[in-house]
């Protein structure tokens, strides 16, 4: 017997299929895809998607709920435009005791310097302030925190001498081993993320977790049902001993929560300066970092690999991408569905590998804001500028795209409109593509392509209604596209109630 029917829609299911008007559920799965009148059966519920365009659930391949969490509870620093703006958001979420915390901001926004610590003592000269930069490989921190951190050699800058309050890398990670959240927070930060995300229209992330009370909220959360997401836990490689001796194996898990990869970083960031490049910056003489390197690379790859577990390589530099395909290359991966993350700099040898590898590639549409002439990857690669995320040369090579955010934004929306909106045509994707990728493409990254990803019969009913269509509004306007309903395993999780 039918549950419910979603009627009053453009239906699109993204399998192929053509268009309908309505969707039936039984029991949180997809029966059927066809008109209402030859749908609705006695007994069943009607909802009404106000002549929205229902498709399947958002699924976020890549992104830190955390993170999300983190900026919807304390300071929200994205899309400050000043290093002012940044202050005056630090001071009105201050609290009036301990660290004072801030998340997500970027200097290119304001065309200038990262923050340092002389501008956050306005926030506070007694207590430690922290900033930290969108792609979280850079954290800016006040001269009370550097007085407080134990921080390492690597990775703190300085100037005539002395610490500007600029961190990367292993910096950055120690400023987040100092305000790493307790179970209590995590679950407040967890929770706020969640709304967040489902109010995106999302319904299935890939959270990448470390040291962190994430995994145990979130299936305390299922537990209690009160989990509305399906969460794939990759788990950083510092977790693997744990993991094989817990027994652990990718796809472990419930219907919500599931064990997905191990996850390392090859290298740092565009932002940073510190992804790994065959050859320098064209704004300074350093290639970049091995967070990895190649040697210690391959003996992961094949730890993880022989353990059964998926990897997912951090590696943005073409000399990091460059260094995870020869690993991949040296182990038989066929069958464990292994990951590339964010794959940024990509000259045509490496499009040609990645397509022609068993590799995922699990990019990030919204890091073409950066990709104008003038702006970030301008700066930080000159010519190279246009070989960044060539999400079309990867598809029409035959490599497999995933799509998520990295949390920057927590938006699908604004990432499909970013993909085919992006400078080059190497890079650009129509509508159909994008929306892809952030769907099939991303359920495909997790193995989970046989139940979400798509509107067709033995589906899970996850789906993100939108009050326009994004094939109907002109490309530079899909992020302004509202999610007025999501649903997931056929219940209405969010409703703008428009």
């Amino acid at each position: 017997m039918v549950d419910r029917v979603f009627t009053n829609c453009e239906v699109r299911p993204l399998s192929g299929d053509d268009p309908a008007s309505a969707v039936a559920v039984t029991d949180g799965t997809v029966t059927a895809v066809g008109d209402p009148d030859e749908l609705l059966t006695a007994g069943a519920e009607t909802v009404d998607c106000r002549g929205g365009v229902l498709l399947p659930g958002f699924v976020d391949a890549h992104t830190h709920l955390d993170i999300v969490g983190r900026r919807a509870v304390e300071a929200d620093l994205a899309g400050a435009d000043s290093p002012d703006n940044c202050i005056d958001r630090l001071l009105a979420a201050d609290d009036g005791e301990g660290w004072v915390l801030g998340f997500g901001y970027d200097e290119s926004d304001w065309d200038g310097e990262l923050l340092q610590a002389a501008t956050l003592d306005r926030v506070s000269t007694d207590r430690p302030v922290v900033a930290a930069r969108e792609d979280i490989h850079t954290i800016s921190v006040n001269h009370a925190a550097l007085d407080t951190l134990d921080l390492p050699d690597d990775g703190v800058r300085t100037e005539d001498g002395a610490p500007t309050g600029v961190l990367v890398e292993e910096a950055a990670e120690a400023v987040f081993d100092a305000i790493a959240p307790d179970y209590t927070q995590t679950r407040e930060y967890l929770l706020a993320a969640q709304e967040v995300a489902l109010s995106e229209g999302i319904t299935a992330v890939h959270d990448m977790v470390r040291q962190s009370h994430a995994p145990q909220v979130y299936r305390e959360l299922d537990a209690e049902d009160a989990l509305s997401l399906r969460v794939r836990l990759n788990y950083w490689a510092d977790h693997l001993d744990a993991i094989r001796e817990l027994g652990l194996v990718t796809n472990h898990g419930s219907d919500r929560v599931q064990t997905g990869a191990i996850k390392a970083y090859i290298d740092g960031s565009l932002g940073a300066g510190t992804a790994r490049l065959r050859t320098p910056y064209a704004d300074s003489d350093s290639a970049g970092e091995w967070r990895t390197d190649p040697d210690a690379l391959r003996e992961l790859v094949s730890a993880v690999d022989d353990a059964g577990l998926q990897f997912a390589a951090h590696a943005i530099g073409d000399a990091a991408i460059d260094a995870l395909l020869s690993a991949i290359e040296s182990v038989d991966a066929a069958g464990e569905r292994h990951r590339v993350e964010h794959a940024e700099v990509l000259t045509g040898d490496l499009v040609e590998r990645l397509a022609a590898s068993p590799l995922v590639v699990s990019a990030q549409p919204n890091f073409h804001r950066w990709a104008a002439p003038g702006d970030l990857y301008d700066e930080r690669l000159g010519e190279r500028r246009g070989l960044t995320n060539r999400f079309r040369d990867l598809v029409d090579a035959g490599a497999q795209l995933a799509f998520g955010s990295d949390c920057m934004p927590l938006s699908p929306l604004y990432g499909v409109q970013q993909a085919v909106t992006a400078p080059e045509p190497s890079q650009r994707l129509t509508v159909g593509k994008a929306l892809r990728a952030y769907t099939s493409g991303a359920a495909y990254a997790g193995f989970d392509e046989d139940r979400m990803g798509t509107v067709t019969p033995g589906s899970v009913a996850d789906f993100a209604v939108l009050s326009a269509s994004p094939w109907e509004v002109p490309n530079g306007e899909i992020s302004d596209i509202d999610v007025t309903m999501t649903v997931s395993a056929g219940d209405i999780v969010f409703d703008s109630g428009d």
